[in-house]
């Protein structure tokens, strides 16, 4: 499925029915007087956060939405039908903003309904006008107009773990060796295009989320490679896995890419660095990795990281490393609501 997490639309409630003008002309009935109904209420517009959908895709192809509007009133005293409600399904975690001024107007991250826009009210027939001077009203109120606006939809997505790093550091392989999930994996830079959730399940009954970001480069904050299209998906996370790829298949220097990495995440947001940081040495199957790692080890630990060891694909030290993000998890969130998706993952 594609994943889309920016989409623009405008959306606008129902107008409200006119009033009817009319007058009772029955047989044998010399005064009938008025009879014009009210115009029916146009429908109203609101998001319904559902749990089920994880991208904006179904909002990509259409622009334009709007509610029903309210039927005229008619004769008889009989008044129009209220136009039908617009519903409009997100993902949780979306992020609503006004497109023109650019205000967050709300941040959906739990399910449930928001009333967005109000549909414009009927107007009154002239039945309604009648008084004891004024027996034969002979005019009725227009409906009002709905209100409408034109919305930019965010998302982001709502992981416990974010898993940052370079290109072909091996994030994707590592969320498909502890979850579910299966993204592609190849050895050239940016496989991943798309952001991917896991969901791990530690100790048979504990989980969390886990999201595998594209690989970020050097000026990612100012839009270059992916950019900050996927950036803002590491800002919900309450905990960072770094992951640092020590062979020589990773262009430069990795301790410097590092800090290269954590530069940009400062840039976008300086919050983030206050975020706790796990360092994930990877692909430790490999020979020449084993041998820089000490020295590696060495030069995270001074700076206060906590370092962990891995190979994706033995599966060397991820149970560790599983167990010890479910304890900082306990700790970060300790009334974390539990995610039921997802198959157990068994080291």
């Amino acid at each position: 499925m594609q994943f889309v997490d920016e989409v623009k639309i405008h959306v606008k409630a129902g107008d409200g029915g006119r009033g009817c003008v009319s007058f009772r002309r029955e047989k044998f009935i010399p005064r009938g007087g008025p009879d014009g109904g009210d115009g029916g209420d146009g429908g109203d517009v609101s998001l319904d956060v559902d749990p089920g959908l994880g991208t904006l895709l179904d909002l990509r192809y259409k622009a334009h939405y709007k509610a029903g509007n309210g039927a005229h009133g008619m004769g008889k005293n009989r008044h129009g039908k209220s136009g039908d409600p617009l519903v409009i399904r997100v993902p949780p975690g979306t992020q609503v903003f006004d497109d023109e001024t650019d205000e967050l107007l709300a941040d959906l991250v739990a399910p449930g309904k928001l009333h967005l826009l109000k549909g414009g009210m009927g107007g009154r027939g002239n039945a309604r006008f009648a008084t004891s001077t004024n027996r034969a009203p002979r005019h009725a109120q227009p409906g009002t107009s709905g209100e409408e606006r034109s919305l930019r939809l965010e998302l982001k997505l709502l992981a416990d773990v974010g898993l940052v790093g370079m290109p072909n550091a091996g994030k994707s392989t590592l969320i498909a060796t502890v979850s579910a999930a299966r993204p592609k994996i190849a050895d050239y830079p940016f496989t991943t295009l798309v952001p991917n959730l896991g969901v791990v399940r530690h100790g048979g009954y504990r989980t969390f989320v886990v999201a595998d970001i594209p690989g970020l480069i050097p000026g990612a904050s100012e839009g270059h490679g992916l950019g900050t299209r996927f950036l803002r998906h590491v800002e919900r996370t309450d905990l960072f896995l770094h992951l640092v790829d020590l062979s020589e298949l990773q262009p430069g220097d990795p301790l410097h890419n590092f800090e290269v990495i954590n530069e940009e995440l400062g840039r976008h947001r300086e919050e983030l660095l206050k975020k706790p940081q796990f360092v994930v040495l990877t692909k430790m199957d490999i020979t020449e990795v084993r041998e820089r790692a000490e020295q590696a080890v060495g030069f995270f630990r001074e700076r206060g990281y906590r370092v962990f060891e891995i190979s994706a694909v033995t599966r060397e030290g991820v149970p560790a490393l599983v167990a010890a993000v479910a304890e900082a998890l306990d700790r970060l969130r300790p009334r974390r609501e539990p995610v039921t998706d997802g198959e157990p993952w068994e080291p």
